[in-house]
């Protein structure tokens, strides 16, 4: 059942951020296009970096999902299996508080927000563009946390192991 979760929320992410690039992409050629022409979209700078900053978080939170985010892997592939574990535990649990500070942060942000637009598109209130703070802070917590479960099954720590050079049979301190 956590697999089928995994899946689903992964096809939900890519689809998302597929969707983002391709938008940010055809706002960014529309505006060169104008540009070119003599005219400029005034709307488009601000609108591409509210993309961009989306495509940042959303994706963050798929690479999450992926383990492919920043870390120390190879650091933490070196321990044998039993030491391996606590250390992956306590950096998860430090890495799920940080996004669960910005959850918080993000929060907080958004109710400031209240009343505020986009410069260029004032019908756009600008607490829409600042959710990405909260929700994809959330997302990606939601994200390590289907990961992890993955990551900690015995057989997977001990590949890992096998994999990066430990020593066969043998744990290493």
């Amino acid at each position: 059942m956590l697999e089928k979760l995994k899946k689903g929320f992964q096809w939900a992410l890519e689809t998302w951020v597929i969707v983002l690039m391709f938008s940010t992409t055809v706002i960014v050629v529309i505006a060169v296009v104008f540009r070119k022409a003599g005219y400029s979209l005034g709307w488009a700078d601000e609108i591409s970096r509210v993309l961009l900053a989306w495509l940042t978080y959303y994706g963050s939170a798929l690479a999450a999902l992926r383990r492919a985010h920043i870390g120390f892997p190879g650091l933490l592939n070196r321990f044998s299996p039993n030491k391996r574990l606590p250390f992956l535990i306590l950096g998860e649990a430090f890495v799920i508080a940080f996004f669960g500070v910005m959850v918080w942060v993000g929060l907080e942000v958004y109710k400031v927000l209240e009343g505020d637009t986009l410069v260029s598109l004032t019908w756009v209130p600008l607490r829409l563009t600042q959710s990405v703070i909260p929700v994809g802070a959330f997302l990606f917590i939601v994200a390590e946390l289907l990961s992890l479960a993955e990551e900690m099954r015995p057989r997977r720590i001990s590949e890992i192991y096998r994999k990066e050079g430990g020593h066969k049979g043998e744990a290493r301190g």
